[in-house]
């Protein structure tokens, strides 16, 4: 075997090595308890507006808030998460609604099984979007779509459906470490009867 073979098999071995102390700590530390994303907290101009814009343009569904909270604002809810909805006291805290979409700035993404269907939704309630395809240059040629607009207050919001991508940790031991929809908790939900309704998670 030459120094070559030697080198990259030395490499390769002290690369395993790091990989298996880096797991092994953080085995050691343990996983955070935590279960799922909660909600998105979103700044506003106008609640009255934002709130329609979200219940109409994504099917979001407004629901009560905490008497405790003394401020303007709204709770949405669907699909697993929720977005809360906060009167501005600054709006030079806000984006400037008149700047160009922008695929690469903050932005948060909501999963589609129907692009087609979302897309004339879109101009149904004239709302501005960006359309854009990728696709991965792999053999199975996996392709992304994605819908870009802004919410009234300038905030960026992708539809999509990226999970056509398959998901690779960077690192193969750390598979396991992944949690999946089916690990999502669900609210329990008081129907209009008084009762409550413990929804099952839903498989994506």
């Amino acid at each position: 075997m030459g120094k070559k073979e030697d080198g990259e098999e030395n490499h390769h071995h002290h690369q395993h090595r790091r990989d298996n102390h880096r797991h092994q700590q953080q085995q050691q530390q343990g996983d955070p308890p935590l279960m799922a994303l909660n909600h998105v907290s979103r700044l506003c101009r106008d609640v009255k507006k934002s709130v329609e814009f979200y219940t109409k343009v994504l099917g979001m569904v407004e629901t009560e808030r905490p008497q405790a909270l003394d401020f303007e604002g709204a709770w949405l809810f669907n699909y697993g998460i929720g977005i809360h909805l906060v009167q501005a006291k600054d709006e030079a805290r806000l984006p400037d609604i008149h700047q160009n979409l922008d695929p690469m700035d903050n932005h948060i993404s909501f999963q589609c099984q129907d692009m087609e269907e979302m897309e004339k939704r879109l101009k149904q309630y004239n709302v501005k979007y960006m359309k854009r395809t990728m696709e991965d240059e792999d053999q199975n040629g996996t392709k992304i779509d994605q819908l870009f607009f802004d919410d009234p207050d300038g905030f960026m919001i992708e539809i999509c459906n990226c999970e056509n991508v398959k998901l690779v940790p960077s690192d193969a031991s750390l598979a396991t470490a992944i949690k999946l929809p089916t690990d999502r908790h669900n609210p329990p939900l008081d129907t209009q009867n008084g009762t409550t309704n413990h929804s099952e998670p839903q498989n994506n």
